[in-house]
């Protein structure tokens, strides 16, 4: 294995269709003929990274899997990861204007609950939303000092995971967080840069899981809420409805599922119910069935 030194040319037509094929069997996530040049330049810098000279012996090794940091480089470079705090807040307010108190009221009320209350964001990038949900419940949920929750993060990017706990967000991600909040709970660090209080980084827990790996979210159970926002634009059927189903799983019944503004369950499977709430759309597990 010898390291390339000069710039390769793209993938050919036959190469792409060969890793687009793979990539989709490992990720559920497929590759438009449109996005050839974003393929094949990130494509190539790990072929570069990884020290091979082409994309041939790179592939052969990605498909061997002895070495699994290969497959984790190449879904870092081919993930996207688009994110800031309280995006999409219209959502959180939701949460706890409505969601959590039926929650609550579900499970016997504060008084009664049996257990944590339970919220999952996937995919989380790097912490901005399950972050942005702690500040949100700390700031306004007037529960938050008499019932336990519980706050999860997963993503497949484990660079993003690595950058979420160490909480560090530039100006741009922190565009929305009212000034009290980060001058409350973000210290600076420099270059623009100001870095989570570990006690509110503490508050989540984060993981490495792929949404469409059936077997992996079998870890996940008993979530009273999850978000699941701007992920499934990016899988077809087939991959979608195994995410579905697959959060499914991951919900108690009667579980609250938030999608992205511009993505739809009743496209995808009829097993969620969708209700209205005054804040908007959100999706229920329902409440009979097996666990």
């Amino acid at each position: 294995m010898t390291r390339a030194t000069s710039p390769g040319p793209g993938l050919g037509q036959a190469d792409f269709e060969k890793f687009r094929e793979y990539f989709y069997k490992r990720t559920g996530i497929q590759f438009a003929g449109s996005k050839r040049y974003f393929v094949d330049k990130r494509i190539d810098a790990c072929i570069r990274g990884a020290g091979f000279d082409s994309f041939l012996t790179w592939f052969a090794a990605l498909r061997l899997s002895d070495q699994p940091d290969l497959l984790q480089d190449v879904i870092n470079q081919l993930t996207i990861n688009e994110t800031y705090f309280l995006r999409e807040d219209y959502q959180f307010d939701s949460m706890i204007k409505t969601v959590l108190p039926e929650v609550l009221a579900a499970r016997g009320g504060a008084a009664r609950i049996d257990g944590p209350v339970k919220i999952l964001s996937l995919p989380c990038s790097t912490g901005e939303e399950p972050y942005s949900i702690a500040l949100r419940l700390l700031e306004e949920w007037d529960q938050i000092d008499t019932v336990d929750v519980e706050i999860h993060g997963a993503d497949i990017d484990s660079a993003v995971l690595d950058q979420a706990r160490h909480g560090s967000y530039g100006e741009r991600s922190l565009q929305r967080v009212p000034k009290r909040w980060v001058t409350k709970y973000f210290a600076p660090v420099g270059a623009g840069r100001f870095q989570l209080d570990a006690e509110i980084r503490d508050v989540v827990t984060l993981h490495q899981m792929n949404v469409c790996d059936t077997a992996a979210m079998r870890r996940f159970r008993e979530f009273d809420v999850v978000f699941c926002r701007n992920v499934l634009i990016y899988f077809d059927e087939l991959s979608s409805r195994r995410a579905a189903e697959n959060l499914y799983g991951a919900m108690r019944p009667g579980g609250y599922l938030f999608l992205g503004h511009s993505e739809s369950m009743s496209r995808i499977s009829p097993i969620f119910t969708p209700t209205r709430l005054p804040e908007g759309i959100v999706y229920q597990r329902p409440n009979t069935g097996a666990k």
